[in-house]
């Protein structure tokens, strides 16, 4: 059971690992050893999130859920398979717990009054000082 928060959790059976050659470090050893860790975790039919949530961390997740609903991760930041297995759940973590945190509806400001009186009084002096520059007006 992979815990996310004291109030979500994903059960280990939806989470599945494989490992690869990482280009990582590690010099010779890298040749040898599967240190890259990836992480899939199908989104679209797990039942550990809500779907507000769900809906919410898909849209900020597009970039990483492939055609079929799948989570993607993959870490080789590490020398050691373990670590980096450890690295891909907490971004996961992150990645949910930022999908938990429901977004504040912006409220529209209203345009004070002052600042709408003093811009057209702006208005008022500038259309005043360029009536003065022009020439007088002799049609009578």
């Amino acid at each position: 059971m992979f815990i996310v928060n004291r109030f979500l959790s994903i059960p280990d059976d939806e989470l599945s690992f494989s490992y690869s050659r990482s280009a990582g470090p590690g010099g010779q050893n890298v040749n040898k050893v599967n240190s890259k860790a990836t992480l899939r975790w199908n989104v679209s039919e797990s039942a550990a999130l809500p779907d507000p949530v769900r809906q919410r961390f898909c849209e900020q997740q597009t970039h990483r859920i492939n055609q079929q609903g799948v989570l993607v991760i993959s870490s080789q930041r590490h020398r050691e398979q373990l670590r980096n297995a450890r690295d891909c759940l907490e971004k996961l973590r992150g990645m949910v717990e930022e999908a938990l945190r429901v977004p504040k509806k912006r409220r529209p400001t209203r345009i004070p009054q002052g600042v709408k009186r003093r811009r057209l009084d702006d208005k008022r002096r500038k259309s005043a000082t360029k009536r003065l520059r022009q020439p007088p007006n002799n049609n009578d």
